[in-house]
């Protein structure tokens, strides 16, 4: 095995504008797909949490939290490219709809999917908050919904933050099954650039640092937020004992 021969072949191919181009891309689209369909999870993901740990008191949230069982058991229960190639494959077309890209669906599915896990780290994470906080929200006023979105969905984020770091490297590393409906990503990229010369021994070595780069600079995002957070709590901390002071 000549691994410099196997380096010089890469590097020639990546001296090719297409190539280069391809790679970008196919990064590019990796990422827009994990950061939007991360975006959608949590929009998603903080609905079904919010329904999940209402009162049932009325009928409406009770059909509400069959509703958002069902969705949860189905997005967790089948794996992302079974979603993919039914979203794009089978769905689309019975629905007579042409005119939406791979990447389009890819998004959304991606995002559906990571709802359903989201929903469940985000109800753990309100569980987590002090019971104390709802009470006082009610005590000065705020309906339900203005206190759980006011103060305890935000104390309930800070709580879940790695968590919420975990699912963005998942979908990171998942993006690889976006191929299957014919998206360019990052496996895609590298795929075809190591069929130029029939190596594909270095692309996806390459392909593997890169996703360790990605993951890297995501737990790096991460900290700093965590940072960012409690030097936050810590100055208003400080304010609050000032003013007893």
């Amino acid at each position: 095995m000549n691994w410099n021969i196997k380096w010089e072949k890469f590097i020639k191919t990546m001296q090719s504008e297409y190539f280069q181009e391809l790679l970008m891309d196919g990064l590019w689209n990796t990422v827009k797909v994990a950061v939007f369909g991360l975006l959608i999870g949590i929009l998603i993901g903080t609905i079904i949490a919010i329904v999940k740990v209402a009162p049932k008191y009325k009928r409406t949230i009770r059909i509400l939290d069959k509703i958002c069982s069902v969705y949860v058991a189905i997005f967790r229960g089948t794996p992302m490219v079974v979603q993919l190639l039914l979203a794009y494959y089978v769905l689309l077309p019975s629905l007579n709809v042409n005119n939406v890209n791979a990447l389009t669906v890819g998004i959304i599915v991606f995002g559906m999917n990571s709802g359903a896990y989201v929903s469940e780290i985000m109800r753990g994470g309100i569980n987590s908050v002090d019971k104390g906080q709802m009470e006082a929200g009610r005590a000065v006023g705020l309906s339900y919904n203005k206190t759980m979105l006011k103060i305890v969905i935000p104390q309930a984020v800070k709580n879940i933050l790695p968590t919420l770091g975990n699912e963005f490297i998942t979908l990171i590393k998942e993006t690889s099954v976006l191929s299957f409906i014919t998206v360019y990503d990052l496996y895609t990229a590298l795929t075809a650039i190591g069929s130029k010369n029939y190596e594909k021994m270095v692309p996806y070595l390459v392909m593997a640092a890169i996703y360790i780069v990605l993951v890297l600079l995501i737990t790096l995002l991460v900290k700093i937020t965590e940072k960012a957070f409690a030097k936050s709590d810590k100055n208003i901390a400080t304010k609050k004992t000032k003013e007893v002071i």
